[in-house]
């Protein structure tokens, strides 16, 4: 089995809870994950992985996470031919409502873009929001997770995702 390559950006500390969670979970399931905080790691280092998982919040009013924000013009850049990703974000569905989820959409849409095959599309259904940049029709393009207004639903959802992902990953 591959090595999965993790990358993830956190302010407040729940989207780092969430790439935490979604390690040890998946390395309980037998999968072997490097975790990276894109803080402090340069965006190109995705490319020594065929298989990623990008997790951001949507910050303020639909923006990048600002350690994403920071890389995203090197990101948008990347060739993701022969990657293989799932994307997971926190958002606010409730105070945020005309951007919920935006983040995953601003990441998963350049990787598609660039030549990735996206995988771990989650269902919109249990959620109420009005607009989001991450939707293909009524699907999230990753997993959206709500510790604002849902958190008793997040480790679940977490769950359930790992395991749906998991058999797309070699």
């Amino acid at each position: 089995m591959e090595k999965i390559g993790m990358f993830w950006g956190s302010t407040t500390g729940n989207q780092e809870e969430a790439a935490k969670f979604l390690t040890d979970y998946m390395v309980s399931e037998g999968f072997e994950i490097d975790s990276y905080d894109i803080k402090s790691t340069d965006p190109s280092k995705m490319l020594d992985y065929s298989q990623l998982i990008i997790g951001c919040p949507t910050w303020n009013v639909g923006e990048l996470q600002e350690d994403w924000e920071k890389v995203f013009e090197a990101y948008k850049k990347l060739d993701f031919s022969g990657k293989t990703a799932a994307f997971f974000g926190c958002g606010d569905q409730v105070g945020y409502s005309d951007n919920f989820l935006d983040a995953i959409g601003f990441l998963a849409k350049p990787f598609v873009e660039n030549g990735g095959n996206l995988i771990g599309k989650w269902s919109t259904e249990g959620y109420e929001f009005d607009a989001s940049e991450a939707l293909d029709g009524d699907e999230f393009l990753g997993l959206g997770l709500d510790n604002d207004n849902q958190e008793d639903e997040s480790e679940e959802r977490m769950i359930i995702w790992a395991e749906l992902i998991r058999d797309d990953f070699k």
